[in-house]
């Protein structure tokens, strides 16, 4: 039941988000609105619990989610047919990008190893 009350939940911020993009004509996507409300509505425990519930059951089925966009992208074959090459540069571009920037964030707000040296610095009081 709880699993139910979470899926509910994130239906009814992605609708509220889809509701504040269109009505406020924001230039972000309702859905992006919606994960924006989830983040801020994660605070409360009405909310954290019985979307964790639902979480295990979305992610064992998340590959079903990517169904509807393969559909999709078979409508446009010809387009795809005439901007591969782009395509393809854009998505290895940002998906470098898209790495850079995370392992800057790992660096940057990860803790440091502890590594046998650093230990030893730490227990004689040295650090």
């Amino acid at each position: 039941m709880r699993a139910i009350q979470g899926f509910a939940l994130l239906l009814v911020l992605q609708s509220l988000g889809e509701l504040l993009s269109r009505g406020l004509a924001l230039p972000v996507p309702g859905p992006v609105v919606g994960m924006l409300l989830l983040l801020v509505a994660l605070n409360w425990r009405l909310v954290r619990e019985p979307v964790a519930a639902c979480a295990p059951f979305l992610l064992s089925h998340l590959s079903l989610l990517f169904i509807p966009v393969a559909v999709g992208i078979t409508s446009y074959l010809p387009l795809l047919g005439t901007y591969w090459l782009q395509l393809l540069g854009v998505i290895v571009v940002s998906t470098w990008i898209g790495l850079a920037v995370t392992a800057l964030a790992l660096r940057r707000f990860a803790p440091p190893p502890d590594t046998p040296d650093n230990a030893q610095t730490k227990e004689a009081g040295r650090g």
